[in-house]
C-alpha cells in the first residue's frame, strides 16, 4: 500500500524532499504539467472537463519531529520539537537522525533516580537527550551535525480490525488519498497542491493559494479522534469507522454551510457514511487559503486518526475507502456543475 512507503518517509517540517519525491513518481503520469514553487510545494495540474470554477484540491507532506541544536562532550544530542509534539510522549522513543537516518533512542534520568517531585510533572526537553551510541562529541559529529532533522522510528502495520497503525498519518493520509484521486479521477480539472510546513504555522499553503488563485478549495486531512471511554460525547471530535469527518469550524476557519451542506447531501445520497468534527481545537491549510487573493470556499474532510502528533497513530482502513467514495462523488457533482 501506499500509505506504507508515505508514512515511513522522512518529511519533518522543512525537510519534506523524501516525502516530495515519492508523491512525484506517483502522481507525474497522470497530472498535465507539475511544479515544485520556491518554497517547496507541488503545484499539479490536472486538465479535463471546466466548469468556470477553479478547485484545488490540497494535503500537507510535512510531519512533527525534532532538530538537533547540540552535541555535547559525552556524545548526546539536544533537541527542540518541530511542530506541537507533547513531551510527555518522547522518553524512550526511537528516532532517526540526519540524512543518513542514525537509530537513536531519546533517553532521560531513570525513574529509580529521579526525585520525588520529578517523579509527579513530566519532564521538560531541557533534561532529555538523544542517545545514537556515541561516547564522545568527536565520535558524534563524525554522524550528525547541529540542525539535522530528527523522525520517530516507527513501521506501518496493519492490526485488529482492518486498523493501521503508523508515524506521520497527519497528514500522510491525505496525501494518498489526494495521490489517489490524481490517478483514477478522469475528465475533471482541478490543482492538487501538495504543501509544506503546516505543522509550523500554515508556511506553505499561502504562497500555493496565491498562485492557484482557487474558487473552491477541499483540505485533506488526518484529524484527531478521541474516541475514549469516559468522556462525554460532545466531547469527542471524531470516531474511527464511522466515515469522513467533516470540518464545522477550527482555530484558522469557519467553514463555509453552504458548502457544508452540500457536501452532506452528496454523502447521504451516495449512502457513505460520514461525521462532523466536532471541537474548534487545532488548524489546517484552509487557515490560509480561504483568505489568499479574493479569497476561496473552503471545506475540509479529514480521516480521524487517534495519537496524532506522536510517534505512532491509528486510523481505521474502512475510513479511508469511505472519504475516497465521498470525494469521488464530490468531484462528480463538481464536474455536473452543483457545487
Amino acid at each position: 500500500m501506499l500509505l506504507r512507503e508515505l508514512t515511513e518517509a522522512s518529511g519533518v517540517s522543512g525537510n519534506e524532499k523524501e516525502v516530495r519525491d515519492l508523491i512525484i513518481s506517483e502522481i507525474k503520469d497522470y497530472v498535465s504539467s507539475f511544479k515544485i514553487d520556491r518554497i517547496g510545494n507541488i503545484i499539479a495540474h490536472k486538465k479535463g472537463k471546466s466548469t468556470g470554477k477553479k478547485l484545488m484540491i490540497t494535503a500537507h507532506m510535512d510531519e512533527v519531529g525534532l532538530i538537533v541544536t547540540e552535541i555535547d562532550n559525552m556524545g548526546l544530542l539536544k533537541f527542540i520539537t518541530v511542530g506541537g509534539i507533547d513531551k510527555r510522549i518522547l522518553v524512550s522513543k526511537t528516532v532517526l537522525v540526519g540524512k543518513e537516518k542514525i537509530l537513536g533512542v531519546i533517553g532521560a534520568k531513570p525513574i529509580h533516580l529521579q526525585k520525588k517531585e520529578e517523579r509527579t510533572k513530566a519532564l521538560n526537553l531541557d533534561e532529555l537527550y538523544i542517545d545514537i551510541g556515541a561516547s564522545t562529541k568527536e565520535e558524534a559529529e563524525e554522524k550528525i551535525n547541529v540542525g539535522d532533522y530528527v523522525l520517530f522510528s516507527t513501521k506501518y502495520t496493519e492490526f485488529g480490525d482492518d486498523l493501521i497503525k503508523a508515524k506521520a498519518l497527519d497528514n500522510r493520509v491525505g496525501c494518498s488519498l489526494l495521490i489517489d484521486l490524481v490517478k483514477e479521477v478522469e475528465d475533471i480539472e482541478f490543482y492538487a497542491v501538495f504543501t509544506v510546513m503546516e505543522e509550523v504555522g500554515l508556511v506553505g499553503a499561502g504562497p500555493a493559494a496565491y498562485e492557484v488563485d482557487p474558487d473552491i478549495a477541499i483540505i485533506l486531512e488526518g484529524t484527531l479522534c478521541y474516541d475514549m471511554p469516559k468522556l462525554d460525547t460532545h466531547l469527542i471530535p471524531t470516531y474511527l469507522n464511522k466515515g469522513p469527518a467533516i470540518s464545522l469550524i477550527d482555530r484558522t476557519t469557519i467553514y463555509n454551510k453552504e458548502m457544508r451542506d452540500k457536501i452532506v447531501g452528496i454523502a447521504e445520497e451516495n449512502n457513505i457514511p460520514y461525521q462532523f468534527r466536532k471541537t474548534s481545537m487545532g488548524g489546517n491549510d484552509s487557515g490560509k487559503i480561504h483568505i489568499a487573493k479574493e479569497g476561496a470556499v473552503t471545506t475540509t474532510i479529514s480521516v480521524p486518526c487517534r495519537y496524532i502528533h506522536s510517534p505512532v497513530s491509528v486510523m481505521s482502513r474502512k475510513d479511508y475507502n469511505n472519504t475516497f467514495a465521498l470525494l469521488k462523488a464530490i468531484l462528480s457533482e463538481f464536474k455536473r456543475e452543483v457545487l
